[in-house]
């Protein structure tokens, strides 16, 4: 007998173990675009053992979201995954929500996904209609968010999935998002297909004396490709922190010039600079004219004239970047004819506290060998000087002055794993390795962020060095800001924020909107050109 009942409970306990089918939820750490109509707020995989059909998924906010700022949730069913890829134990078997199809970038491709509910939610607790009959095998479902236009850029958001019903019953839960995850708003200042153009890149922010943001990028009309292209410098202006953004202008585009078609005429990777004696906006950026629409990087060579040789160009604004000059050729002032190849560091300079304007620079020289350092104006952008490089094999820069006087230059390393650092007290004459160097940032190698806020200029009181970028060893994902209070020495792990965990271009730039806010313009996973603002305190809880 005692046999028996020993059979019959371990069957009870395999039959319910087999009809007690897992969801597993994931909540992604990516922004929320509040002009979006879809973002993905919750992943849903189940694997069908024994379920027929799933009813309804319970979503619970936390008590401190501000339901009144969410126009809608939504359920989706994303239908099922290739046998031969099960073992993956993905979220999704594609990207419901396109960030680089040109015009599909605001709401769920139909074709991926099925909508089985939309609720407008009164209270902190959503019901979302299934009824889904369940492919045999994986199911994949998802939860989207569509925020008001209202929303505060400032709003944060977490959910959980409180329960879910299948062929009419609770069935188990299992939460494998890292932690609680707590989502924040964004802006897509520039989507694929904006104004005709395939593809952003190469972010720039700056803050004006009049508290205007602007914002500049790569507009490659083509193709996401590097110069040689179809490119132009755009800039977006924004006078109320970010939230809604000017149309967008062309500081920088060369057309059809002296007979060649606009392609081989392109000018990118943009820095961006304010005065901020004067309030007079500075761009610079390269000119490629004649490569025959290959890569600039190769295809500049030797010489100084725009036949030969990549050409450095400035415009500037001095009416808070509404207008800009004509084009100002610097080439002559600064590029040794030897060099294969003079351009800015993409992003943005300073002006130093003497006044002194500085931009980053990288050339690759005589040896086809890269290098960074500074170029810099003593009169106010008349005349521009470039000494000597920091390090070599190094690349896209940004410069922060952390003391009177002492400029540090951050570095693409290709040397890869870490960001490269030196500082110099002579305007680049002669560098010296930051004892941060090639240890305390890490990197994939790509373009990073940095900049210097004093203690009297932020909310804190203390001076801060902020940096944004990858921070990935090997791979362009997990976009996350970094505070230093010790002049870049360390960079602890209790003041960093992670934004976007997805795969980008990884390129951003920081600026502060006011003593309390941190601006960030970034390639996202979720849009070209995404902006958010950060406070302080979400870093830096004290």
């Amino acid at each position: 007998m005692k046999k028996l009942l020993s059979l019959l409970l371990g069957l009870f306990s395999f039959i319910g173990l087999q009809a007690s089918d897992t969801v597993f939820v994931k909540a992604p750490q990516v922004p929320i675009l509040i002009e979006r109509n879809d973002n993905v707020l919750l992943y849903m995989r189940l694997d069908a053992k024994q379920t027929q059909t799933l009813d309804n998924v319970t979503l619970t906010f936390d008590k401190e979201v501000p339901t009144s700022q969410i126009k809608s949730v939504k359920l989706y069913y994303g239908g099922t995954e290739a046998s031969q890829d099960r073992g993956k134990k993905r979220f999704a078997p594609v990207e419901y929500i396109s960030s680089n199809n040109p015009g599909r970038t605001l709401a769920a491709n139909p074709s991926y996904s099925v909508k089985k509910s939309e609720v407008s939610p009164t209270s902190n607790t959503v019901k979302l209609e299934g009824n889904q009959k369940l492919f045999p095998g994986y199911n994949f479902f998802w939860v989207s968010i569509e925020m008001k236009p209202s929303a505060s850029l400032h709003t944060k958001v977490c959910a959980q999935i409180s329960q879910i019903e299948a062929d009419g019953k609770s069935i188990p839960v299992k939460d494998m998002s890292k932690g609680k995850v707590v989502r924040r708003m964004g802006v897509g200042v520039r989507h694929a297909g904006d104004d005709g153009s395939a593809a952003f890149r190469i972010p720039g922010l700056v803050t004006t004396n009049k508290g205007t943001l602007l914002g500049v990028y790569d507009v490659r009309y083509n193709s996401s490709v590097d110069l040689q292209e179809h490119i132009d410098i755009g800039l977006s202006r924004s006078t109320d922190g970010g939230k809604t953004w000017e149309k967008m202008r062309l500081p920088l585009s060369f057309g059809e010039y002296d007979g060649l078609p606009a392609a081989q005429n392109g000018v990118g990777d943009p820095s961006i600079l304010v005065d901020t004696k004067t309030n007079t906006v500075w761009i610079v950026a390269a000119w490629t004219h004649g490569m025959g629409n290959q890569r600039a990087w190769w295809s500049s060579h030797p010489g100084m004239d725009l036949n030969h040789t990549a050409q450095l160009v400035m415009a500037k604004s001095t009416d808070d970047g509404k207008t800009w000059s004509a084009p100002i050729n610097v080439t002559e002032q600064v590029k040794l004819p030897e060099w294969y190849f003079l351009l800015q560091g993409p992003g943005r300079g300073i002006t130093m506290q003497d006044g002194t304007l500085v931009f980053p620079i990288q050339y690759i020289d005589k040896t086809r060998i890269p290098n960074a350092g500074i170029m810099y104006s003593k009169d106010r952008g008349a005349t521009w000087h470039i000494h000597n490089h920091a390090r070599t094999n190094t690349t896209e820069a940004q410069v922060a002055e952390v003391e009177p006087g002492t400029l540090m230059l951050n570095m693409r390393d290709n040397r890869g794993g870490s960001r490269a650092v030196y500082t110099t007290t002579d305007l680049g004459k002669t560098w010296k390795e930051h004892e941060s160097s090639r240890t305390a940032l890490i990197e994939p190698v790509c373009m990073a962020s940095l900049i210097s806020v004093k203690a009297k200029d932020n909310a804190l009181g203390k001076d801060l060095l902020i940096f944004s970028n990858p921070n990935s060893t090997s791979e362009r994902k997990d976009m996350t800001i970094k505070i230093s209070t010790d002049g870049g020495k360390t960079w602890s792990a209790e003041h960093q924020l992670l934004l976007d965990e997805g795969y980008n271009w990884g390129y951003s730039c920081l600026t502060m909107i006011d003593k309390e806010t941190i601006g960030i313009l970034y390639e996202s996973s979720v849009a070209h050109m995404t902006f958010q603002s950060i406070k302080l305190k979400d870093i830096i809880r004290e």
